[in-house]
């Protein structure tokens, strides 16, 4: 497979990933159904997602070869934009539906 084609399937693995915590109302997507859950627990969901990713991520860049380990400035990095593809998730839940009064 590409290079181009796996970071292509990475992103959009992110970018589901950062989502699916607002989307879904179970705990850690196959727990109870829970609609009523915290931000918190949203939050927590969002932390054990962006590891996944970072795993997977890591297994990709392996599997090619070129595995390079990083520094803080990477991780820290990754969260801000993790939380930042998580945005639309955030704004459906908490500011769009909650406007309408659902």
């Amino acid at each position: 497979m590409n290079q181009g084609v796996l970071v292509a399937v990475l992103l959009a693995v992110a970018l589901v990933a950062a989502n699916l915590p607002f989307f879904s109302p179970r705990l850690l997507i196959v727990g109870p159904h829970r609609p009523d859950r915290a931000l918190g627990w949203r939050l927590v969901e969002m932390l054990l997602l962006g590891g996944l990713v970072l795993a997977l991520g890591m297994a990709l860049e392996a599997r090619i070869g070129q595995y390079h380990p990083q520094g803080w400035a990477f991780y820290a990095a990754f969260a801000c934009l993790f939380i930042t593809a998580g945005f639309p998730g955030f704004v459906w839940r908490y500011l769009r539906r909650g406007a309408k009064g659902e």
